[in-house]
């Protein structure tokens, strides 16, 4: 049975716990980088199981999700009670067609939108991290809530690859 939205949640914030949830944002292309060094595309390519992604996979759907969250912050951060939209991310994987995408290309993109994002809610006013947006499936969140969220949705990821890597 698929988990529910509530447990989803936990789940990822159970990742983070009680640590600096945006010092963990701005490690995690560090400790991706790390895990994907030394290793072939064919590789990082290679599916664990039918139906599941592969490294470069993941690591592209974690570019698409910085994109998604550095416009989701922005949007939050300039209309307090903006609607969050909600996508699909297995659509946003075929239609993109991660299956092909370049792993190192990924995760400089990957990088590069992470290190943006971290800039930008560090010049921030931290009152502004108690605007929110209502996501069209999970509700109310806000700035911290978001950060917190990708936080722990870059250590779910960064557990699967390396899963993958040593099977």
């Amino acid at each position: 049975m698929p988990e529910t939205v509530q447990q989803y949640i936990e789940r990822l914030l159970g990742y983070t716990g009680s640590k600096d949830a945006l010092k963990l944002q701005a490690a995690a292309p560090k400790k991706a980088a790390a895990l994907l060094k030394g290793k072939d595309r064919k590789r990082l390519l290679r599916r664990p199981a039918p139906g599941k992604w592969s490294v470069g996979e993941i690591v592209a759907h974690l570019a698409d999700v910085e994109l998604a969250i550095g416009w989701r912050i922005r949007q939050i951060l300039t209309q307090n009670g903006v609607t969050i939209q909600a996508y699909d991310q297995d659509v946003w994987a075929s239609t993109f067609e991660y299956r092909k995408r370049d792993p190192r290309q990924s995760l400089a993109t990957y990088a590069a939108l992470r290190a943006a994002n971290v800039a930008l809610l560090r010049s921030v006013p931290a009152r502004l991290w108690d605007n929110y947006g209502m996501h069209e499936e999970r509700g109310r969140e806000t700035v911290t809530q978001v950060v917190r969220l990708a936080a722990g949705h870059d250590l779910n990821h960064l557990l699967q690859i390396e899963r993958i890597l040593k099977g």
